[in-house]
């Protein structure tokens, strides 16, 4: 699995701030022109987890600055809360879900391991099976999904 630092992504570093003031965190940026249109889709999630009133509060605030930083009118917004059984995309996100449950496909393993997530850095994550705590390099990982 790939670590892709969120700073890198395109508009985040415009929008993740404006996210955090309000008490969320910025899992996943896509910022995209179709035709005429700018689309935008935030995921965010929260320490009480995130709901319609959530989504609809960051996507106001989102809504007004990316229409200033794309200077249009145009632009469609739609924010989500990760969901139950998230798959992992960027291992970058595990920062974001230390102390859930998630199950991970290495890649010379046919089994799901599942633990929870005790720590993460640019290089690997820790997880804690119950029974003892991996440190598993992103390399490693084949697939990972929140449990």
């Amino acid at each position: 699995m790939d670590y892709i630092e969120p700073s890198t992504i395109k508009y985040y570093g415009e929008c993740e701030p404006l996210v955090n003031g309000l008490g969320y965190s910025l899992v996943e940026l896509q910022v995209f022109k179709r035709q005429q249109n700018w689309q935008v889709k935030a995921v965010i999630t929260g320490e009480n987890g995130v709901g319609v009133d959530d989504c609809a509060k960051v996507h106001r605030a989102l809504l007004t600055r990316l229409e200033a930083i794309l200077d249009s009118q145009d632009v469609y917004v739609e924010v989500a809360s990760p969901g139950l059984d998230r798959i992992v995309k960027n291992a970058a996100e595990f920062k974001l879900f230390i102390g859930k449950t998630a199950k991970f496909r290495l890649v010379d393993a046919n089994d799901w391991i599942q633990g929870s997530i005790v720590s993460s850095d640019d290089t690997a994550v820790l997880i804690d099976t119950g029974t003892e705590k991996l440190s598993v390099p992103h390399s490693e990982i084949a697939k990972a999904k929140l449990a």
